[in-house]
């Protein structure tokens, strides 16, 4: 936009007493006509991130006048869209009716039900009914006669066209990939007989010589579907590593996606190199040009087209497997991508460990397609090793307890109060971890539950910096050999080190690949990394890990937190625990917070054997 346009947007921002900061979100958010479309309906201004229904009702006061009030039709229908985008922060892809009609109700709307009604007949939300399972009361006889059909019970859901349709279309993709499967059959066969590809007698051999029975039971289950899902702890990535591995020894274009460069990097040790007699030139052309390529990559770059095989004439990704580690963290609309970009034929498979967080977007994509039943599922019996294995094992059935760690591999620091929680904190990863365990400070990664309060991450980075790197924070509060956590998309962090800092930006460095944030960029996508959440640390391991839990964040806790938070060390673990039987208590009884969606629904309607 122009400098005379966003100067438009600031004086009706100015108007109506709201930060001129706002100005470029607002552009962002609404387009070139923002300041136009601002001063015709100032609720608009709820579309900006950030904006609370209090700020924005005090804009539309300071530019109407006696105009406005709280049943407004802009402001109701601002707040359906403000509603539904804030569940979609917290995971849903849409809403039960009744969910937001009590919620526009608390937001002071005099009429939700006509606020609703006009929303869908604007075609601002989408409507869709799904049928109840095992309602009150099924299975009663219905009481109009003989030939009169028994009414199924409904739930009315309300969505968002951005989240409900990448849901439709995710659900379109997999359910194609799973009715394409005699094609690929034909094709595999095929392919054998001009001496590449796995035909079945090919697969079985591959899972004959498999590292393990699990991962031979996952190289059968995807050699005779399109679609199949793997569960597993850390240890149990190896199987995915071998299925990979005997594709690409075979002659086929297998690759293993992951969402960090930390999990690309350790896929890619386990995956290893191609053995020299099994070299995949031997078998075609493709599957030549497939080998020249990292295995491993991440899904980012992957879709991207930076990592990986790139695309074919049609569009579609050049792979004929594709293996998607930490599955638990695709959200809906990076799951319909990556879908969207497999041509039919291709294998994919969905890898992870249920414990973990859900994604950071909207969706539970990975629990939904386990749940549906709609494909193979492979659930590995490979356990993760050692007091930390057995200590996360115990957490993931909701169980805390003790093990013997005679490395001291598990060791409990217990505190009063969040003061004392930063200086052990400090002490451990400067000095204890070090002298005994052997780890040193870089690889060590503090874990919290949050970014505020007395002991988060704001609050633990400042404590650590001044310990480990002091400085004046001259780069934007960065200086050369901080430790940052560089979040350039939501639900996506690298770790990295500061390099330096000029004119055009902040130059990290972030697992030996140079990065450049620009100046404008830095506030909201990086921040001091010494310590981290655990929604941030899902998908990277570190050698040592401190989880500091103050009295302070016992309602944060959950199994999945805790579960993923003390998975991420592979040597050591140390916990600073001042919640005292909140902790237990949220590993025995807070489960994940519901997400309401649609996938599985959508799956096992689309999937549904003909009567």
């Amino acid at each position: 936009m122009s400098a005379a346009g966003l100067d438009g947007v600031r004086q009706v921002l100015a108007a109506g007493g709201a930060p001129e900061q706002l100005a470029e979100k607002a552009v962002d958010a609404l387009g070139e006509r923002a300041a136009e479309a601002l001063r015709e309906d100032p609720w608009q201004l709820l579309g900006v991130p950030g904006v609370r229904p209090e700020q924005a009702d005090g804009f539309a006061r300071a530019l109407l006048g006696g105009e406005c009030g709280p049943g407004d039709e802009r402001r109701a229908q601002a707040l359906v869209a403000w509603l539904l985008e804030r569940a979609a922060l917290e995971g849903h892809t849409v809403l039960e009716s009744s969910a937001l009609r009590a919620a526009l109700a608390q937001q002071s709307v005099p009429d939700p039900d006509e606020a609703l009604q006009t929303a869908i007949a604007d075609g601002a939300v989408l409507v869709f009914q799904e049928a109840l399972e095992n309602p009150a009361g099924a299975g009663r006889a219905s009481t109009g006669g003989d030939d009169e059909e028994e009414e199924t019970p409904v739930r009315v859901l309300l969505g968002l066209d951005r989240y409900a349709m990448a849901e439709e279309s995710l659900a379109d993709g997999l359910a194609r990939l799973i009715n394409a499967l005699p094609d690929a059959l034909a094709h595999d066969a095929q392919s054998t007989e001009d001496g590449a590809g796995l035909g079945p007698e090919a697969w079985e051999r591959a899972a004959a010589g498999a590292p393990s029975p699990s991962a031979a039971e996952l190289i059968r289950a995807v050699a005779g579907s399109g679609l199949v899902t793997h569960t597993g702890g850390e240890a149990a990535r190896a199987e995915p590593a071998a299925l990979v591995a005997a594709a690409r020894a075979a002659g086929l274009r297998a690759y293993a996606a992951t969402h960090s460069e930390d999990g690309r990097r350790r896929m890619a040790a386990l995956i290893g190199p191609a053995p020299a007699d099994e070299a995949p030139a031997a078998h075609s052309a493709q599957a030549a040009q497939a080998a020249s390529y990292d295995p491993a990559v991440t899904v980012s770059g992957l879709l991207a087209g930076r990592e990986g095989p790139g695309r074919d004439a049609d569009g579609a990704l050049a792979l004929d497997l594709l293996v998607v580690l930490d599955a638990p963290r695709l959200d809906v609309e990076t799951a319909a991508m990556l879908v969207e970009s497999l041509a039919d034929g291709a294998r994919l498979v969905l890898s992870g460990d249920a414990g973990t967080l859900w994604s950071a977007g909207p969706g539970r994509v990975f629990a939904d397609v386990v749940a549906a039943r709609v494909c193979p599922a492979v659930v590995s019996r490979t356990p993760d090793p050692g007091p930390i294995g057995e200590l996360v094992s115990g957490i993931g059935i909701g169980e805390l307890n003790q093990v013997e760690a005679p490395g001291k591999e598990v060791v409990i620091v217990p505190v009063r109060d969040a003061g004392e929680a930063v200086h052990r904190t400090v002490q451990l990863v400067a000095d204890s971890v070090p002298r005994a365990i052997g780890v040193p400070s870089d690889r060590t990664q503090v874990i919290t539950p949050g970014h505020g309060g007395s002991a988060g991450t704001r609050a633990l980075n400042a404590a650590l910096k001044e310990r480990l790197n002091p400085g004046p924070g001259r780069f934007g509060g960065f200086d050369p050999g901080d430790r940052v956590a560089y979040v350039p998309a939501p639900g996506r962090m690298t770790a990295g080190t500061v390099v330096s800092a000029d004119a055009e930006g902040l130059r990290l460095e972030c697992g030996g690949t140079p990065v450049l944030v620009p100046r404008e960029r830095v506030a909201e996508t990086v921040r001091h990394g010494w310590a981290v959440t655990a929604h941030q640390a899902a998908g990277i391991r570190w050698l040592a890990a401190v989880v500091v839990l103050p009295g302070d964040a016992a309602q944060a806790l959950s199994r999945a937190w805790v579960y993923t938070a003390f998975s991420r060390a592979e040597r050591h673990l140390s916990v600073v625990h001042g919640v005292d039987q909140a902790l237990p208590r949220a590993i025995a009884e807070v489960p994940a917070k519901p997400r309401t969606t649609r996938l599985r629904s959508l799956l096992q309607t689309q999937n549904r054997p003909e009567e």
